[in-house]
């Protein structure tokens, strides 16, 4: 298999933002958004789906956080539609059950090649330290759109914000991983009746 390796960058007037992703990595982040918990948040998505991740980020933050978040998820989703490939010989679907203290999430990705987020995660306050938490589901809509994934994410319990925000990105780093695996039974062929994702 060959390097799953991409490089990208999105410049708008609103923001300028470089992503560089290898999905077979160990793990390590380079991040700097100016956005201290979404850095944190995408530390566990390379940590736990062992993908190399170096992410910066500058944007119109004094306006608010909006558009730099979603464009690091457009871009995000640019880099691993890029770095995965055609998609032969993958597993495809993945799925994760994370829990952290009393929170626990779920998240399950499918390599559809159709974008879909079904987001079902009630936060229990408003921001986490400085962070709209509404922005989270901007994030991911923007990485599902660009990557041609379908995910379902679904906080199944939990009463710390922080800790329920954690388990949906230790969960989608798992998930990711997962699908994006080799499957070393499937001889290199598509893993869809249609021949095609």
């Amino acid at each position: 298999m060959s390097a799953r390796i991409a490089s990208l960058s999105r410049n708008t007037l609103e923001t300028r933002i470089e992503v560089e992703i290898n999905l077979d990595g160990s793990g390590a982040a380079r991040l700097d958004t100016g956005i201290p918990f979404l850095d944190h948040m995408l530390d566990q998505v390379a940590r736990h789906g062992l993908v190399d991740l170096t992410v910066t980020a500058k944007g119109d933050r004094h306006i608010d956080d909006h558009h730099t978040v979603e464009d690091i998820g457009i871009t995000l989703g640019q880099a691993f539609a890029q770095a995965i490939g055609d998609k032969k010989g993958l597993v495809r679907y993945g799925h994760a059950y994370v829990p952290l203290d009393e929170a626990l999430s779920r998240v399950v990705l499918d390599l559809s090649g159709r974008p879909g987020l079904e987001w079902f995660v009630d936060f229990t306050r408003a921001r986490i330290g400085n962070f709209d938490v509404d922005l989270f589901r901007e994030f991911f809509q923007g990485f599902v759109n660009h990557a041609q994934v379908t995910l379902h994410v679904d906080a199944l319990r939990g009463r710390n914000s922080h800790h329920i925000a954690e388990t949906v990105f230790k969960a989608f780093g798992r998930a990711l991983r997962m699908a994006a695996a080799p499957d070393p039974r499937a001889g290199g062929a598509m893993p869809s009746t249609k021949g095609v994702l």
